[in-house]
């Protein structure tokens, strides 16, 4: 295909179902996405690059879920802090203008496996945060993340974030709770084409990004190692406000607690402390 034939938002999909962002962040500092495209299809031996269709490839995508890429106006203006970690482009299911869903994110998250307290603690403080005007973000996962996403939606929108293309939900049985987030003035949000399934360098990933579009992280419940305590250390590592719930000694708030003691997060017990903070 000729380079005036493909598209830019084609070459960045491209790009995005073969490459992460650092691998092609210092050619696309000096040269045009389909430049980028083309010189990777005439270096690739295998020849998978060459049997690859962008522009078909991108129709058939968007027939379930819409590819945004930094040039358009709806573009989340947080992602410009990811430097040379920027994503290629988001795919996207619902709301029209993410730019405005993701001026003033908060993430609720905790452990999968939440304690009854957990699941109480994260309903209140997403209802408190949604309440005053913010999007509640999570991963769409069980326990403390799915409670997050229905209480948000009790005020307004709410923000999901899957490792996964958004054709199918993650977990698979959530598809009900991410159709009612994208029906209801929500969004889905994926670094990754339909069709792609999870992994753990997927899941790794979209903790990261889920926390770049956020303005604060709010841990509830967090078992150290656990992929609750993942996203809280990306924060750390986005230089995100950090606030923890403080536990009552419980084990499956380990994390919280080691993150406290090391001064990585702030305090926050109540919903009322938390709308101080922010």
């Amino acid at each position: 295909m000729p380079a005036s034939a493909l598209s830019a938002r084609a070459a960045l999909a491209a790009l995005a179902a073969h490459f992460t962002p650092d691998q092609v962040a210092a050619d696309l500092a000096q040269h045009s996405a389909t430049e980028v495209w083309e010189q990777r299809v005439r270096r690739d031996n295998t020849g998978r690059l060459a049997q690859y269709r962008p522009e078909s490839e991108l129709a058939n995508a968007q027939l379930s879920c819409r590819f945004l890429i930094p040039s358009d106006p709806q573009w989340p203006a947080a992602l410009t802090d990811l430097g040379a970690a920027c994503p290629l482009g988001l795919w996207v299911r619902g709301h029209d203008h993410l730019s405005e869903l993701t001026a003033s994110t908060i993430v609720v998250t905790g452990n999968r496996a939440a304690s009854s307290e957990a699941i109480a603690r994260a309903r209140q403080f997403a209802e408190a945060v949604s309440f005053t005007g913010h999007t509640v973000a999570a991963s769409l996962a069980y326990g403390v993340d799915a409670a997050a996403h229905e209480a948000a939606l009790l005020n307004g929108p709410t923000l999901a974030v899957l490792p996964r293309g958004l054709d199918q939900a993650y977990p698979h049985t959530q598809a009900l709770l991410l159709r009612s987030i994208t029906s209801e003035g929500g969004a889905a949000v994926s670094l990754y084409r339909p069709g792609t399934p999870p992994s753990g360098a997927t899941i790794k990933a979209s903790a990261h990004l889920l926390v770049a579009l956020a303005h604060t992280v709010i841990l509830i419940e967090a078992l150290d190692h656990s992929q609750a305590l993942r996203i809280a250390e990306a924060a750390i590592t986005h230089k995100r406000p950090l606030l923890a719930v403080p536990s009552d000694g419980s084990l499956r708030s380990g994390g919280n607690d080691r993150l406290l003691d090391e001064g990585l997060a702030c305090p926050c017990p109540t919903p009322t402390h938390a709308l101080e903070l922010l």
